[in-house]
């Protein structure tokens, strides 16, 4: 049950759809997982995932240690399994699905220069906009190079919720710093009449709340507790990446967390 979040338990009582940005190809059902499949049952829901591509190799060691991590031979078998998994979920809970088609982080180029071909073959770190997973990705600090990508993923979200017609918008609230997921937040902040926010799990359970940002905007916080047994299945659905994120094998049944103003 919900509290606290008059947006959304108003939005509940009605059938209207909704919207879920998914920075990546599981975080929407790692993170609202059992909202979705409860909701769905009652209205359109739609989930917009947006950084679902890889691009041409050479790739950055931390490119290449996320493949390996997740037992794929390369990128373009990783993503393509990664996306058949989410098309497979989402079409069991009855959801519409939408692939943006944007690169992930670990793959996204810098603007290219003369001789960045070559410079690619010998030192990839260097054209890539985020050489690193630890002090770039990780580290929540956004490229410069990133804002046109930002200005075109707020029109591609308007564009859906206007085909759409989504009363809310959820996106996530960016716990762990990935610069995906704080790309993504900005993207729903935009919306500020319908964005939702999200705790982004499995993180939420071992980094600080962004306390800065939940003060700022003025969010209160609110729980769902229901469909949590379902939803272990759903997140093995993602099994390229459901044995790096819970190496022990055990999926926590944690109630999902969600942040709106009070409005």
């Amino acid at each position: 049950m919900l509290t606290n979040l008059p947006r959304l338990q108003r939005s509940l009582l009605s059938n209207d759809p909704w919207l879920f940005l998914s920075p990546h190809l599981d975080d929407a059902v790692l993170s609202c997982g059992a909202l979705i499949k409860e909701s769905s049952r009652a209205r359109d829901v739609t989930v917009a995932t947006i950084f679902t591509e890889t691009t041409a190799p050479p790739h950055t060691r931390a490119a290449r240690t996320f493949v390996g991590q997740c037992r794929a031979p390369d990128a373009d078998t990783l993503f393509a399994a990664r996306k058949v998994e989410d098309r497979q979920v989402l079409e069991e809970l009855g959801v519409r699905y939408v692939h943006l088609g944007l690169a992930d982080a670990l793959f996204r180029l810098r603007h290219p220069t003369p001789g960045s071909q070559l410079v690619k073959r010998f030192l990839p770190e260097l054209v890539y906009r985020y050489p690193t997973y630890r002090f770039d990705i990780a580290l929540g600090r956004i490229s410069r190079g990133d804002r046109a990508l930002i200005a075109d993923l707020r029109a591609q979200v308007g564009d859906l919720l206007q085909q759409t017609k989504a009363e809310l918008l959820f996106c996530p609230l960016g716990t762990g710093r990935h610069v995906d997921h704080l790309i993504t937040r900005m993207v729903g902040s935009s919306f500020p009449d319908r964005v939702v926010y999200y705790a982004d799990f499995p993180y939420s359970m071992s980094f600080p709340l962004d306390e800065r940002f939940v003060r700022e905007n003025v969010l209160e916080s609110g729980t769902f507790d229901q469909e949590l047994a379902a939803k272990e299945a759903m997140i093995r659905g993602y099994g390229t990446q459901a044995a790096a994120l819970f190496p022990d094998g055990e999926i926590p049944a944690v109630p999902e967390t969600y942040y709106a103003a009070l409005v």
